[in-house]
């Protein structure tokens, strides 16, 4: 079976799987000799041979127990083998695992103000959310909107920027959204359904069948590495830039948080750094991996991004600025979450305007 219809068959079993259950432990003190080794449970929102953010639940788990100094290990069940990928949230919240891996928008339903801390359209950028959850105040409104489920959350990477989606058809203004028919989940489908667009809810396993009988006329999935792996552009000619759904997805390990509260200083710093470390890991690897298969697509497959037209963009973003305002207006926890992020969020724009979108223009030359 060729790669890209494993990836596809694990995706669409993942949707389907059924809960199960299991009990928590402790993770032993480094500093007890004689401590006996753990087990902890790690639950992940990914297929097992999902690319990229599997391999980093992997690596993350492996991070963990090594910063226990040997005293622990991490067994990762990725979606579908213990639970639904959407339930990971709750398999960690009453205990049947000690920790998640994945995105916190899937846990929308809880409360929408999780969006934040996933990713906005035209919202913060990879770096602007870690600046934003480290040194402007969103930790803490993470930790305050988690606690109530017990789940100490923690920032643990980002996929970086995507590319807005691959279409079997032009998008020249804004009347080409009218009709289209497009998979597109969460607030970025909220703001094209605002545009005219129908949103179609199926599996990402079923999206290229679709895109290739035309009940589908477009998809919007991660970037170049990914949406190669799924087999898009063999079948989407055309792929615009920039990505005005999303400025790519953070990703998030959540901590039982009775079980955190049990941790010496010392587990606790293990963790969190095996976070950081794996945070800038998978960012680094899909900064990489995006430009390797950008360069395939362009050169091998002719298949090169288009830049979207100004005044469709500007369509994009003042539907999504009302559906963030409806989203702020939700809940008050997603109202003090809002404010927060917006205010960074102002900041962020002054000072990216400054100095990134100068330096960007001026690095077009080559050296």
């Amino acid at each position: 079976m060729k790669r890209r219809e494993i990836l596809i068959a694990a995706a669409s079993a993942a949707a389907g799987a059924v809960a199960g259950a299991s009990a928590a432990s402790t993770l032993a003190t480094p500093t007890e000799p004689n401590a006996a080794r753990r087990t902890l449970r790690m639950v992940t929102t990914w297929p097992r041979d999902f690319p990229g953010l599997a391999a980093s639940a992997d690596r993350l788990a492996s991070r963990i127990a090594a910063g226990s100094a040997g005293r622990s290990a991490v067994d990762v069940f990725h979606a579908g083998e213990i639970v639904p990928p959407y339930e990971a949230f709750d398999a960690v919240s009453t205990g049947t695992a000690e920790l998640y891996h994945g995105a916190e928008s899937f846990w929308r339903a809880k409360n929408k103000a999780y969006h934040f801390f996933a990713s906005i359209p035209f919202g913060l950028s990879a770096g602007e959310l870690s600046a934003w959850l480290a040194h402007g105040g969103g930790q803490a409104h993470w930790d305050e909107l988690s606690a109530p489920f017990n789940v100490k959350p923690f920032f643990a990477g980002h996929t970086g920027m995507h590319i807005g989606g691959w279409f079997t058809r032009e998008i020249r203004t804004p009347k080409d959204l009218v009709g289209l028919r497009v998979r597109m989940p969460d607030l970025a489908g909220h703001v094209l359904e605002r545009l005219g667009a129908v949103i179609v809810s199926l599996p990402i396993g079923e999206a290229l069948g679709a895109l290739k009988s035309g009940d589908l006329d477009g998809v919007a999935w991660y970037g170049p590495w990914i949406d190669r792996d799924f087999g898009f552009p063999a079948v989407a000619p055309h792929y615009y830039l920039p990505d005005y759904r999303e400025p790519g997805l953070a990703l998030s390990c959540g901590i039982n948080l009775a079980f955190w509260n049990e941790l010496d200083d010392f587990s606790r710093a293990a963790i969190a750094s095996a976070c950081a470390a794996e945070a800038a890991a998978i960012q680094a690897q899909f900064q990489a991996e995006n430009s390797r298969a950008l360069e395939e697509l362009i050169e091998t497959m002719h298949r090169s991004p288009k830049r979207l037209a100004d005044p469709v963009l500007a369509a994009f973003a003042a539907a999504s600025e009302d559906v963030v305002r409806d989203l702020a207006a939700s809940s008050e926890a997603a109202g003090r979450v809002a404010d927060s992020y917006r205010i960074f969020r102002r900041r962020a724009v002054v000072w990216a305007r400054a100095a990134d979108a100068p330096y960007l223009a001026g690095r077009s030359a080559p050296i």
